[in-house]
């Protein structure tokens, strides 16, 4: 039987189309699944759609369409990104889908209702429309949500509550014991900040001012808020690989996956998933990306100039796995011609040249490289979901070919010294290999161009063409 392996994205708001965050998170998401895959794990890999609420409501009017014309078209993007990326998710779940999603979503509620966790109330706060969430004055910078640089409405009304509280010190132990993993550590604490004076939250809105969504079971006057119906696609999409080994979410929703989502289980009966893996932002000029603000990059001409695996280098190298990132398509290029152009792909180049040359004879030699000792340390930082640092591991023994052809001069070699030539080309061939392998979770397609272009030295494959600014 084979170890089972399930991880998740988040589900992006429908609002507007995918930016170069959501690329990041899908990235992320993608090299830990095929990662696992080659571990020969049993991996399940989700992905989906946010598609409720009063954001997609507005957005839709704006656009002239009912929300459901607008979120199937809306729905398309992101499966076109996903595509374009070569993410391989195994399934992907949509929040408006009737059959697959809302019993499940429905059953969710039920349970937390037959223990006695839901009760209705009046609820008087601030609600930001961005955040799709009530929000605190602490949330405020000059009357505007800090984050969507928006005034949030002032709303009054009769909904049902989730007794957060109830649970938010069960939450906190688990946390704290280790059962509940929140990468980075700072993350954690954070939490457990949040944790010690938690409050029951709002988990229904009235049906006549948002009929866009899931009713409420047993009562029509009330649609489920963002929390039952969003956060259950984890589980409504496939019942029998829950709980999620891991949840690759941003820092903007750590809240809801790290408090509420463990609070709601625990009601229902359920086990919790066992890490949440919490990304920063890529920044534009020091501030968040934003489809509420506009503030975006689209990274499909990115991926259409560059090519797919040029964006997901730059996603896993250059941008902080577990920090914030700014981003400017003038330091992306920087990227591109500087670690890929001249460094991967001349380094596959040069050796695939010398090998053509020794008339693609190679021979087994010994291992002057420690490629064991990397290939260790490449895995020990990869199974820790460090995926920034694993990555510049093979960025560096990239470097130390190069100074390993210069310091021997291989390439002079070919011709003075043929049979020596031959044997420090096996060892230069059989790094390369480990280095295919270990691009293989990152960049899929230039992994399998560096093995066929050793194979084939004859051919000259250009893994990067040089590109104009």
């Amino acid at each position: 039987m084979k170890d089972k392996f399930y991880i998740t994205t988040s589900i992006p708001y429908l609002n507007g189309a995918p930016h170069l965050g959501f690329a990041l998170e899908a990235v992320q998401a993608d090299i830990l699944a095929r990662y696992n895959r080659l571990l020969e794990k049993d991996v399940f890999f989700l992905s989906g759609s946010d598609e409720h609420g009063a954001t997609v409501v507005r957005a839709a009017e704006k656009a002239g369409k009912n929300p459901k014309e607008f979120v199937d078209e809306q729905v398309l993007k992101f499966l076109g990104l996903l595509e374009k990326l070569g993410i391989s998710n195994d399934d992907f779940i949509r929040t408006s889908d009737q059959v697959r999603h809302w019993p499940g979503a429905q059953e969710l509620w039920k349970k937390m209702e037959s223990a006695g966790d839901l009760y209705k109330g009046f609820y008087n706060g601030l609600y930001c429309v961005g955040h799709e969430a009530f929000i605190t004055e602490k949330d405020l910078e000059d009357g505007k949500c800090k984050l969507h640089k928006k005034e949030p409405e002032k709303i009054e009304e009769e909904n049902y509550f989730f007794k957060l509280s109830k649970y938010a010190g069960k939450v906190k132990n688990l946390i704290e014991k280790g059962e509940l993993t929140i990468l980075p550590e700072f993350r954690k604490n954070e939490m457990l900040n949040i944790l010690g004076s938690a409050e029951d939250i709002s988990f229904s809105r009235p049906s006549k001012d948002l009929s866009w969504g899931i009713p409420v079971p047993g009562d029509a006057t009330q649609t489920m808020y963002v929390w039952c119906d969003a956060l259950s696609n984890y589980i409504t999409a496939n019942p029998s690989r829950w709980p999620a080994d891991i949840h690759v979410i941003g820092k903007d929703i750590i809240k809801f996956h790290a408090v509420f989502w463990p609070a709601m289980l625990l009601s229902a009966g359920l086990p919790l998933p066992k890490t949440i893996f919490v990304h920063g932002f890529i920044n534009l000029k020091g501030e968040k990306m934003s489809k509420t603000v506009g503030n975006v990059v689209d990274p499909f001409p990115l991926i259409e100039k560059y090519g797919k695996d040029a964006v997901r280098f730059y996603l896993a190298h250059e941008v902080s796995a577990f920090g914030d990132s700014d981003y400017s398509e003038e330091h992306f290029h920087d990227v591109y011609e500087g670690l890929l152009v001249s460094r991967l792909g001349n380094l596959v180049s040069r050796v695939a040249k010398m090998i053509e040359n020794a008339d693609g004879v190679v021979k087994n030699g010994a291992d002057e490289l420690g490629l064991g000792e990397i290939k260790n340390r490449y895995h020990e930082i990869m199974k820790k979901y460090e995926i920034g640092e694993a990555i510049k591991i093979v960025w560096a023994l990239i470097q130390k070919l190069d100074e390993h052809i210069e310091k021997n001069k291989i390439y002079k070699l070919v011709k003075e010294n043929p049979e020596k030539a031959k044997m420090m080309l096996g060892g230069l061939s059989d790094a390369l290999e480990e280095i295919s392998t270990m691009l293989q979770p990152f960049m899929p397609e230039t992994s399998e161009k560096i093995i066929f272009a050793l194979k084939n030295p004859e051919k000259r494959i250009h893994l990067f063409p040089r590109i104009e600014k």
